[in-house]
Formats: C-alpha cells, sequence, structure tokens
C-alpha cells in the first residue's frame, strides 16, 4: 500500500520542465566563417522566403503550385486539423461535466401475496467536476499542446523539403536542356567535321578509316541525344507530382549558366536552429510533452477529488413534475479517491513515461547533432563545388579554343582528322561536365537553405 508521502516522493522525483541546451550547440558551423555580430536578421538564409532566396520567378511560381497542391503538404495540414481537434478538448478538461437524465421507476414488492408496482417519475441535471489539486488536468493539456506543434513544425518540415526538392529538380531540367542544347550544337559540328574529311577522302587526302572514324563519333554524339531527352520528360513528371498536378511539361527560363546564386548570404549560428530547422523544433517540443506525460502520471498517485452536484424534480406521476417545491430535489456531494493498490500499474505507468521522456532528450540531441552536420557538409560541397566551378569554366573556354584551332588547322593541312575527332570529343565532355557542377552548385545552395531550416517562413 502506497502512502501519501510515498505517492509524493515518486511523482515529484525526477520530473523536470525542460532538456538542459548547455553545450548541445557549437559556436560555429564547420566549414563556415565565423558568425559576425550584428549581422541583420533579413540577411541570414533560414529567415528568407524563398521568393527572396530565389531568383529565378518561374521557379518560385512552381514552388508555389507546390506549397498549394502537393499531397505530402495537404496530409500534414490535416494531420494539424487532427491535432487541433484534441488539443480543444484537452482545453475543456477543467470544465464541469454536464448530463440531463429523465427516469421512470419502478420499485416491485409483495405484501401477503399482493404485488404493489409504485412509480417514480424523475428529471434531473447533474455536474461532475475534478478538481485539478495535482496538476494532472493541465499537464495533459501541456502534452496536448507539445503534441499540436508538433504537427506545425512537421508541415513546416515538409514545406522545407518540398521548396528544396522543386529546386533540385528545376535545376536538374535546366542542366538537361544545357546539355542537350551543347549535344545538338556538338552533333552539328560532327556532321560539318564529318563532310570535310568526306571531301578530303573523296580527293585522296585520306583513307577510309578517317571517314568511318568520323562517323562513329557523331554517331555516338547523336545516341546520347534521345537518353536526355528521355531524361527531361521523367524529371518533367516528377517535378508535376511534386506540384499535385498530372506529369506534363514544365515551364522554366533558359538562363541556367547566368542564373543568379545568392551563396555569399550569413548562415547564421547552430544555436538559431530551435527557431529555424522544424524537426529540432519538433524534437524538442516532443522532450516538453514527455515531461508533461511524466507529470500527469505522476499525478495520478495522489488522491483525486471530485465535485458531483445533482438538481431536479422527483413525482409520482410526470404531470406532478411542476407542483413546486414539493417535487425538487437536490444533492451535492464531494468523492476522495485515493489509490490504494493497483497492481502495480500507477508505478509501472510512471516509469514507462520517465523513459520515453528519456527518449525524446535524446532524439533531440540526435537531431541537432544532424541537423549541424548537413548544415556542415552543405557548406564544405558548397565551397568545393565553387572552386570545381571556376575550373571547369577555364577549361570550357580552352577547349573552346581548341576546337576552333584545330578546325583551321585540318583545312590547311596542319592537324590530322584525329586530333580534331579528340578535341571535338573533349569539348563535348567539358561544356556537358560544367552544366553537372553548374547545376550542383545551384542545387548545394538549395540544400543549405533546406538545411539551415529555410522555406516554410511565407513573409520575413
Amino acid at each position: 500500500m502506497l502512502t501519501l508521502v510515498g505517492c509524493g516522493m515518486i511523482a515529484c522525483s525526477g520530473t523536470r520542465e525542460s532538456t538542459s541546451m548547455d553545450g548541445l550547440f557549437p559556436a560555429n558551423y564547420r566549414g563556415s566563417v565565423p558568425a559576425v555580430s550584428g549581422v541583420a536578421a533579413d540577411t541570414v538564409i533560414a529567415k528568407l522566403p524563398y521568393r527572396r532566396f530565389f531568383a529565378d520567378q518561374t521557379l518560385c511560381v512552381l514552388i508555389d503550385s507546390a506549397i498549394v497542391k502537393n499531397i505530402d503538404l495537404q496530409v500534414a495540414l490535416k494531420n494539424i486539423d487532427y491535432a487541433r481537434q484534441t488539443l480543444d478538448a484537452s482545453k475543456l478538461g477543467i470544465l464541469p461535466a454536464l448530463n440531463v437524465k429523465v427516469d421512470d421507476i419502478r420499485n416491485y414488492s409483495s405484501d401477503n401475496g399482493a404485488r404493489k408496482t409504485p412509480q417514480e417519475y424523475i428529471a434531473s441535471l447533474s455536474a461532475s467536476w475534478e478538481v485539478d489539486i495535482w496538476g494532472k488536468i493541465r499537464s495533459k493539456k501541456k502534452s496536448e499542446l507539445a503534441s499540436y506543434l508538433k504537427t506545425h513544425e512537421a508541415a513546416n518540415a515538409v514545406r522545407t523539403r518540398l521548396v528544396a526538392d522543386v529546386a533540385e529538380g528545376y535545376y536538374n531540367l535546366q542542366m538537361l536542356d544545357a546539355q542537350l542544347a551543347t549535344s545538338r550544337k556538338s552533333l552539328a559540328l560532327a556532321d560539318t567535321t564529318l563532310k570535310m574529311i568526306q571531301i578530303q577522302y573523296a580527293a585522296g587526302q585520306v583513307n577510309d578509316l578517317a571517314v568511318k572514324q568520323q562517323e562513329a563519333s557523331k554517331q555516338s554524339i547523336a545516341g546520347s541525344i534521345p537518353l536526355i531527352e528521355q531524361n527531361i520528360v521523367v524529371q518533367e513528371n516528377a517535378l508535376s507530382i511534386l506540384c499535385g498536378r498530372m506529369p506534363g511539361p514544365v515551364l522554366r527560363s533558359q538562363s541556367f549558366f547566368n542564373a543568379k546564386v545568392a551563396d555569399n548570404l550569413p548562415v547564421g549560428i547552430p544555436a538559431a536552429m530551435l527557431q529555424n530547422r522544424p524537426d529540432v523544433r519538433a524534437a524538442e517540443l516532443a522532450v516538453r510533452g514527455a515531461n508533461a506525460d511524466v507529470d500527469q502520471a505522476g499525478a495520478a498517485f495522489y488522491p483525486s477529488l471530485t465535485v458531483t452536484a445533482q438538481g431536479g424534480v422527483s413525482a409520482l406521476h410526470a404531470s406532478d413534475w411542476f407542483l413546486f417545491p414539493g417535487s425538487i430535489f437536490g444533492m451535492v456531494q464531494g468523492t476522495l479517491l485515493q489509490p490504494l493498490f493497483q497492481r502495480g500499474q500507477l508505478k509501472a505507468d510512471y516509469e514507462k513515461s520517465t523513459i520515453k521522456r528519456d527518449q525524446a532528450e535524446l532524439a533531440f540531441k540526435q537531431a541537432v547533432l544532424k541537423a549541424v552536420a548537413e548544415v556542415s557538409d552543405a557548406l564544405v560541397r558548397l565551397e568545393k563545388i565553387k572552386e570545381q566551378e571556376v575550373i571547369a569554366e577555364g577549361r570550357v573556354v580552352t577547349l573552346k579554343k581548341a576546337v576552333s584551332n584545330a578546325g583551321m588547322l585540318f583545312q590547311s593541312g596542319m592537324a590530322t582528322y584525329l586530333e580534331v575527332i579528340v578535341v571535338q570529343n573533349n569539348e563535348l565532355s567539358a561544356e556537358l561536365n560544367l552544366a553537372d557542377i553548374r547545376r550542383q552548385h545551384l542545387a548545394s545552395m538549395a540544400e543549405l537553405y533546406r538545411s539551415l531550416g529555410g522555406g516554410w517562413r511565407q513573409v520575413l
């Protein structure tokens, strides 16, 4: 049997308001420039609405469509509505419960074998109110509030992921467009070179091998074009689904290599993730909800006080209900219920709630570690891709000049057809590679934006 003192010791031991944040966040992200004090809030990447972060208005229109029509996001919003109903119900938990009842009571008795069946008609209104002395109802309300807010953060997390996915798909489409245009130009150039070699073959300046090798090079380039066109259709279909519509063409701008990239904005400090990144905020709310559950389980050890009031009318005939005051009755009572022996269920519930709280704290710490690592990875990836892009751009410029020079040297007989073919293939490869690196640059900025928690804010 548990005493009240014992109950209090068990209920109060181990509960705490929230997990400690001390030492959880580093001062700066690995791979970032040290944070500068006094940075304007409207320049930190995570706090920028996507319409300010992405300069391409065509992309912003696509994101607008996805935010409104994406199926996954609509499901997340329905989860918010569902959780709101539970929260609204918990807010009313401190109010009394009211019931209206009408009874027709028949009492059977026997007097020397004669049955009597007197009737009584009762109409009553009763109210029952549990006094929240130990905070059990308040703790339940806190837990439901945390669960409700978690659904909001889950929806925000879907938004941030959705914005990044749409941007990445859009940039992938632009890369494929650039690669398709490059391949078609290379195919036209290879065809021109083939005609030149055929003329030289007719004049006896080169052998048949030169013609066959150039034809094979042209066919190789031509064979890559259907694959690129296929990938374009597949990517358009994927983007259409993200935007919640049937697969079809996707409008996009053609300024792939002229697109502005806002890659010099400050990333802020890791501790700001508690305000910016939805999954970290959701993990913190889970800790708060778990603490409230511990408090609720602890309060179950204490006695519960319930006040019940009942009033109404009672008469042998229903028509006599209105004979006041004879038919009126009323009653008020208080009930104090102290759990004594529940087969260990209360203690088990309390211990399980503390275990769940510890799990929530560990999940919160894991979410922080994952978030900081994702930002660090994105920063390093972005920096290295920028270096690769500079090198790739220089290589393309060099090879373009080499192709032009090789063509003139070949016409003057100072270069072989093999040198022309090699240079043309190298230029095609360099331009395709540059388009892919450019896509990675833009996609890395979108991923950094997501990893910092950007994209769910509609306005600053």
